[in-house]
């Protein structure tokens, strides 16, 4: 054999197929695969290389069989029969295989996370790359641990129906639903069922990371309490697109007065606008000129034609001029101090809103405070540093 003969002697030869004792064996094995893998092979060697493995991969020695798939765990030239059957092999020989291999295919990867229990479930997990085929049988039918790993493995590809079938099955998981959550991409239907599940500071990470459509918003933040972590007006100010989201708004009547008053009392005009805009069904340029340059009669007139409730209407106004006398001044934090002047200017006047918008309005401005009490702890900070 041209490729036993370049890289070993007689004497190793009979010692790789005959040698009595294991060790012997085991050391034989681990320099002639080695060699295998750094030689350019030509097809003849190649074939006479994939004999040698194959023995190697029937050696009653455990030694044996575990330098072959330590040493060519990697190796695109190891023969997928042999692959395939180091992978049934005891888990110290299985693993670095179905970690590593490229031998294996799609379907012999799907078929080893059926029938190979957790141990093997998670090493298929941890390959470098996996496709939405495999994912997907790991979705399926992995341990918990397996499903875990392969949610947080950048390099696998899922499915939402893959995606969605973990959920399923590993709703009560934190360790799941938090691999989930922090993928870099997620499916708009995979982040709304997520965001019902999950709470406190993963919540509000996947919220960051991946948004949240309308509906998921609505469904989360209205009648809930944690408005701290999700809340409609600030997703609000996040919509590339308001007039499809105020109209989705109006679509299921959320686009109400309360939700209005407490974007325009965050400062955030634009939705307040488009709202009005909606309700009203007058084109937004005419909405934003009623509002800001007819005086009271026009906020009051395109006011009413919105359909929202007299009683509020001097609370909107009260808004509405503590917009107009409000500047931003260009300094670091100057948005959050805006909106805080803002919000206490608007609670400072006599109005008849909601106990409930109230504890709102004023939870904001702690909010706001106290994002303002850690930037200006930091500057000092930043200029000893400097």
């Amino acid at each position: 054999m041209t490729t036993t003969r370049s890289a070993l002697s007689e004497a190793d030869i009979r010692l790789l197929l005959k040698g009595a004792e294991p060790e012997e064996r085991a050391l034989v094995a681990h320099r002639l695969c080695r060699h295998i893998d750094r030689a350019n092979l030509t097809e003849e060697e190649r074939a006479e290389a994939h004999q040698i493995l194959r023995l190697m991969a029937r050696d009653a020695a455990e030694q044996v069989r575990r330098a072959l798939a330590v040493t060519l765990k990697a190796s695109p030239l190891i023969p997928r029969d042999v692959a395939n059957r180091l992978a049934r092999d005891i888990e110290s020989i299985a693993v670095p295989m179905l970690n590593f291999s490229p031998a294996f295919t799609d379907e012999d990867l799907a078929e080893i996370v059926r029938i190979g229990g957790p141990v093997r479930q998670c090493a298929v997990a941890r390959r470098p790359v996996l496709s939405e085929t495999v994912t997907a049988v790991i979705s399926e039918a992995g341990a918990e641990e397996a499903v875990q790993i392969a949610c947080g493995n950048d390099g696998a590809a899922f499915s939402e129906r893959g995606l969605a079938a973990a959920i399923e099955r590993f709703a009560a998981s934190e360790a799941v639903l938090a691999s989930i959550a922090l993928r870099a991409a997620l499916p708009a239907r995979i982040t709304e069922r997520l965001v019902t599940l999950v709470t406190g500071e993963l919540r509000e990470r996947l919220v960051a990371r991946h948004g949240l459509t309308p509906q998921t918003a609505l469904a989360v933040a209205i009648g809930t309490r944690e408005r701290a972590s999700l809340d409609l007006v600030e997703q609000a100010a996040r919509a590339s697109d308001l007039p499809a989201f105020v109209a989705h708004l109006r679509r299921g009547q959320r686009l109400t007065a309360s939700l209005l008053l407490r974007a325009l009392a965050n400062g955030q005009m634009s939705f307040f606008e488009w709202g009005l805009a909606e309700l009203s069904g007058v084109p937004h340029h005419r909405t934003w000129l009623m509002v800001h340059d007819a005086g009271e009669l026009g906020l009051k007139a395109i006011y009413e034609r919105a359909g929202l409730p007299g009683r509020l209407l001097p609370a909107f106004r009260a808004a509405v001029d503590a917009f107009h006398s409000m500047d931003l001044d260009g300094a670091p934090g100057d948005l959050q101090r805006f909106q805080r002047r803002m919000l206490e200017r608007f609670l400072s006047q006599p109005l008849a809103i909601s106990t409930e918008d109230v504890d709102y309005l004023l939870d904001k401005i702690d909010s706001l405070s106290l994002d303002e009490a850690v930037d200006e702890d930091a500057e000092p900070a930043a200029a000893n540093a400097a």
